[in-house]
């Protein structure tokens, strides 16, 4: 557990190994990232392998956790840190099977309040709450208020992550609200500065929003 909220950052959803390896590189080395979330939907297996085994050594040299979105299968193969669960993708006992007792499995709740009981109370890592902002990376099924993040931290230990549309200059309330970590695609990727300075953005930001 930590008292600090923490960047979250996840991969466009489809990228050029070689290129993208490089703005990883960058991106991690601009400042504090907890963990990457390699999120390739729609990708086969033998696409989402590669770019774990590009990627993944990118994370780990800088001691960051990689983290496997809807496929604790090959996350389990891989060695990777965990894997992230949405409400499409099977559920967190399966998940838990495959990927074993250490590693990290994160449960998307959306907006709702009971399924982020059922997955706290199922074991889950982390419970991940959204939209919070208009996004352009998928189309939001739910639309949440800070307010969830707050609830949550006075509910349970288990961590919460918020995710859809967060920014530099939208994130303070999030973290105020007792965000644990903040997902983030836009804001670092498409930053006109690069990722580096998307990241330092984002950590600047949250530092500022802690000290308020």
């Amino acid at each position: 557990m930590t008292d600090t909220c923490r960047l979250y950052l996840i991969t466009p959803p489809e990228v050029e190994l070689t290129p993208f390896a490089d703005r990883l590189t960058a991106a991690l080395d601009g400042g504090d990232v907890a963990c990457l979330q390699l999120r390739l939907k729609g990708a086969d297996d033998d696409t989402i392998r590669a770019a774990i085994d590009t990627l993944m050594p990118i994370c780990h040299a800088r001691e960051v956790a990689f983290i496997i979105n809807d496929r604790p299968d090959l996350a389990a193969q891989a060695g990777a840190d965990g894997a992230h669960i949405g409400t499409e993708d099977g559920d967190y006992a399966s998940a838990r099977q495959l990927v074993g007792d250490t590693a990290i499995v994160g449960v998307t709740c959306h907006d709702s309040r009971h399924l982020a009981m059922q997955a706290g109370e199922a074991g889950a890592d982390y419970v991940a709450f959204g939209a919070f902002y208009p996004t352009g990376s998928k189309t939001a099924r739910s639309r949440a208020e800070a307010e969830i993040l707050d609830w949550w931290r006075e509910l349970t230990v288990v961590q919460s992550v918020a995710i859809g549309g967060i920014t530099a200059e939208n994130c303070a309330p999030l973290v105020t609200a007792g965000a644990d970590f903040l997902a983030v695609i836009a804001a670092v990727w498409d930053h006109p500065d690069g990722p580096a300075a998307g990241v330092k953005a984002i950590n600047d930001a949250i530092a500022e929003a802690a000290a308020s």
